[in-house]
């Protein structure tokens, strides 16, 4: 089985929303979903909405997209997919705001978004803009699922120990060759490599997971630094 993975986020499950049957549609919708959800519902939070409503508004979302209302002008020319959802999601907003109380609750669930309140609490105070910070979610996102990928890849090669302790160094940890000797019973040379090649397999999956939002490979350094910077500018949790 595949590990889950925000790679599966590209072009391509929008245009099988779009394109495919009933039952290829709604699983392509939920590799979506589970990668998609939480910048959007975010989002929709820093606009002002409660929880209720965050949610009901994220739940509709991706019940549009289920109901393919709107696929016409998905086509991957139109850009970075973040900035393309982040769009298409602000139009629904507005849709819901025009509605008001004839919008009709209890949409189809499309996904599950448990823990998204406990979740957005522990969000530290940012004075940026709600885009700016949907920008951060969605690099943050990026990121914890390609270290999930690099830790499904270990374990499947029965190499989920080594994974643990050299994790840290993908986060920046500065652990000098002989710590991570003894952490991980070998000698510094060996530990070393072991370490500068996890970082290498990171990298390769992380510009990988980001061409997959991309319809320009040549995009692939600016969106990289962007979604460095929008991480590194935003405050620590508390």
């Amino acid at each position: 089985m595949r590990p889950p993975g925000f790679a599966t986020t590209r072009w391509s499950l929008i245009e099988r929303v779009r394109d495919a049957g009933p039952d290829e549609a709604r699983a392509a919708l939920e590799e979506l979903c589970a990668a998609a959800w939480y910048p959007l519902y975010a989002y929709a939070r820093r606009r002002g909405l409660g929880h209720d409503e965050a949610a009901d508004a994220t739940q509709g979302f991706f019940a549009e997209f289920l109901e393919r209302r709107g696929f016409a002008r998905a086509e991957p020319a139109r850009g970075r997919l973040r900035a393309f959802l982040l769009g298409a999601f602000q139009l629904s907003l507005a849709r819901r705001a025009e509605a008001g109380a004839a919008w009709k609750r209890g949409a189809e669930r499309t996904l599950s978004l448990e823990g998204a309140a406990e979740r957005y609490g522990l969000e530290p105070a940012d004075a940026r803009s709600p885009e700016r910070l949907y920008e951060a979610a969605w690099a943050r996102e990026l990121l914890a699922r390609v270290v999930e990928e690099l830790r499904a890849e270990h374990a499947a090669r029965g190499q989920a120990p080594l994974f643990a302790a050299l994790e840290g160094e993908l986060a920046g940890a500065t652990t000098t060759p002989a710590e991570l000797a003894a952490r991980l019973g070998t000698t510094p040379g060996a530990a070393k490599v072991a370490a500068h090649r996890l970082r290498a397999r990171y990298r390769e999956r992380l510009r990988r997971a980001i061409l997959e939002t991309l319809t320009d490979p040549g995009e692939l350094d600016d969106e990289l630094a962007a979604l460095l910077a929008a991480v590194a500018s935003a405050p620590e949790s508390p």
